[in-house]
This record gives C-alpha cells, sequence and structure tokens, in this order.
C-alpha cells in the first residue's frame, strides 16, 4: 500500500495521474471527498468492484455507489431521470447527495447487490471530482473502512483498517465533514430516505415540493 500526499483544494495533476492509472488497471485508491474518505475502483470492473468488497468485509447485499464528474455521465449509468429529479441536482448537486436511480443493463450487477437500481453522486469536492475526469468515467466511493467500523475522516484511519486491501491513499487531510452523503432513492419518482447523512433530508423534500 502506497501514501501520497495531495492537495484537497488545487490538487496535483501527477499525482492525480498515477491514482487514476491504478484505477483503470483494476487497483484501489482511497481518496477524500466533501464527506468521508472513500475508496475508488473502475465503476465498470467487475473484479475490480469485488476487491472492495473484500477489502472491506462487506455484505454482498449491500450496493455500491459511484461517483461522476458530471450528468453527462449519467447515460452510461442510468436507464432515465424522473422529472423533478433534475431539481434536486440543479439544488444539491455537486455535493453530498447520492441519488438512487433505475440502472442500465449494461451496469455490472456488482455495484447494484443484485438489484435494478444504482447509487450516483456528483462530489463537490476537487480531488473526488479530478479523480472521475482522469479516469473518464464512473468511479465507486463507498467509505473507505472496514463494515461496521468507524468512519474513515483520515488517511491514517483508513490505512489502520484496510492497509494493503487497497493500492493507493490520496492523503488530502482531514475529512471536512465525519458522516457520509446522504442517499435518497428516486427511481419511482418519489424521494425515500435510504441513508441520513451530510445533504439534509429536509432539504430534498424542500426542492421536490417546490
Amino acid at each position: 500500500m502506497k501514501l501520497l500526499t495531495i492537495d484537497p483544494v488545487n490538487p496535483d495533476e501527477t499525482v492525480l495521474q498515477e491514482a487514476a492509472d491504478i484505477i483503470r488497471g483494476g487497483g484501489l485508491v482511497a481518496f477524500p471527498t466533501e464527506t468521508v474518505y472513500g475508496i475508488g475502483a473502475d465503476g465498470t470492473n467487475p473484479a475490480a468492484i469485488r476487491r472492495i468488497y473484500e477489502a472491506k468485509g462487506r455484505p454482498e447485499s449491500k450496493p455500491i455507489l459511484v461517483l461522476v464528474s458530471g450528468r453527462r455521465d449519467l447515460d452510461r449509468l442510468v436507464r432515465c431521470v424522473p422529472g423533478r429529479v433534475h431539481a434536486l441536482m440543479d439544488a444539491c448537486w455537486p455535493g453530498p447527495l447520492t441519488l438512487v436511480l433505475p440502472a442500465q443493463e449494461s451496469v455490472p450487477r456488482e455495484l447494484l447487490a443484485q438489484g435494478t437500481t444504482i447509487g450516483v453522486r456528483h462530489s463537490g469536492a476537487a480531488i473526488a471530482g479530478a479523480l472521475c475526469r482522469a479516469v473518464g468515467g464512473p468511479v465507486t466511493a463507498p467509505s473507505a473502512n472496514r463494515s461496521g467500523e468507524p468512519e474513515p475522516l483520515t488517511a491514517e484511519d483508513v490505512a489502520a483498517q484496510l492497509g494493503d486491501g487497497v493500492d493507493l491513499i490520496l492523503d488530502g487531510g482531514r475529512s471536512p465533514a465525519d458522516q457520509p452523503s446522504t442517499v435518497v432513492d428516486v427511481s419511482t419518482g418519489t424521494p425515500r430516505l435510504i441513508r441520513a447523512g451530510c445533504t439534509p433530508y429536509g432539504r430534498v423534500t424542500e426542492v421536490w415540493r417546490d
């Protein structure tokens, strides 16, 4: 396991490229987001996604969310976006809100935990966004901890919990938040809270109402 320091505001392109090369090669990279540290893998590579389950000790019944660099990337992941969801994206993206949407047939089943929906987030963190662009596709971002253990707020937390389970840790300092993204299922056209997190659910319902 390798650790590299990276500026969370102006991430170094050389470091990002090294991380992107590892991800494109099927490896795992832990990196900071605007919530807690996440594990990045190629969201189109089933073998890499399975490595996440192994590293985290994660039950295969739990799906894995992915980050995108913008809405244009949704076409390869999502079958449809219900009308009002666009308003949620306008109000809350980029940011710590994961939206669960109907998945394309081509999406790896490993991401979906044998379901038919996928959790997608457009992160507002500079490192996360730049990493997605460098990889050129969706990057996974479940929390970089062992399942059931405390959320990873520093690179040291990641190293202590995952060790050689990941190939690279990008150390961008302490996380700005101590909780993960809010997860809301909008796949049926009506919002349903799956996990409370950084984005208040009241904000979601307010946007939906208006």
